[in-house]
């Protein structure tokens, strides 16, 4: 996924992210009528009311729901983090067919998309794998919003608070904190090697951090768990800190005189 495609995804989701449904301040019941309601927002509700029951509060609940949907979604997430990686170990070779393919004609580039793809089926490379989980994730996404924001104007829910965050107004603090994990989720993932992805470690922390200061600390607190999930993973995944130790050898050393030997 090239870097204009992932943005044009962000931005979209966080135009419907902002935007949702007319009904977004409306109060919730079983009674709700139409399929977002009764299929998306209202099961949601339904599960964070259930845990809070189970739990003692809220903020617990959210944080039960948000667990139990990035285990559902954890095959798929680790399906792609491993196709990512396997898309950072063939660059090498994609640079060089790049280069022998480098004439503009049609008929050379289509040789080199055949290549390409020839590449990508024999490593087990799905080009759309990055893709497919931010599709899947954004309705979530869209779909908590909506649940906390009409929680939050039915009268019989009070949301109450998780530790210091009162859940149904914005938070500074929770929503740095949410910034922050995402760039560190993303430095230790696929972006860290891969210059078209960098560009989300900045814009993306900066995105959720905007979002966090206007939205209710409710959906900055799925954010948070999220990321805390997503970082585990990058941790079993991706062993950061073996390729620091890798780069740390590769690194040529300093004499004297001010030259460098390997």
């Amino acid at each position: 996924m090239n870097k204009r495609n992932l943005l044009l995804i962000m931005l979209i989701g966080a135009a419907l992210l902002l935007a949702g449904c007319t009904e977004f301040d409306q109060p919730i019941s079983s009674d709700s009528e139409g399929f977002w309601n009764k299929f998306i927002v209202w099961p949601l509700v339904s599960a964070i009311t259930y845990f809070k029951d189970l739990l003692g509060t809220y903020g617990l609940g959210i944080i039960a729901v948000t667990i139990i949907i990035r285990l559902v979604m954890l095959p798929l997430m680790i399906k792609q983090t491993k196709s990512s990686k396997r898309m950072q170990e063939i660059q090498p070779e994609l640079a060089k067919l790049k280069e022998k393919y480098k004439s503009k004609d049609a008929v050379t580039q289509q040789k080199y998309q055949q290549e390409m793809m020839a590449m990508f089926q024999e490593r087990g490379v799905n080009p759309m794998a990055g893709c497919l989980p931010v599709l899947i994730q954004m309705p979530v996404l869209i779909g908590f919003y909506h649940a906390i924001s009409r929680m939050n104007s039915t009268p019989e829910i009070d949301l109450g608070a998780f530790l210091i965050f009162p859940l149904a107004e914005p938070s500074i603090i929770l929503a740095i904190i949410a910034g922050v994990m995402q760039f560190v989720v993303l430095k230790t993932g696929p972006a860290m090697d891969n210059p078209q992805m960098r560009i989300m470690m900045y814009f993306m922390p900066v995105m959720i951090i905007g979002f966090g200061i206007i939205l209710p600390s409710a959906l900055t607190l799925y954010w948070v768990i999220g990321n805390i999930i997503s970082l585990i993973q990058n941790m079993f995944i991706y062993r950061p800190w073996e390729k620091k130790e890798v780069k740390e050898v590769q690194q040529p050393v300093k004499t004297k005189a001010g030259g460098a030997r390997k």
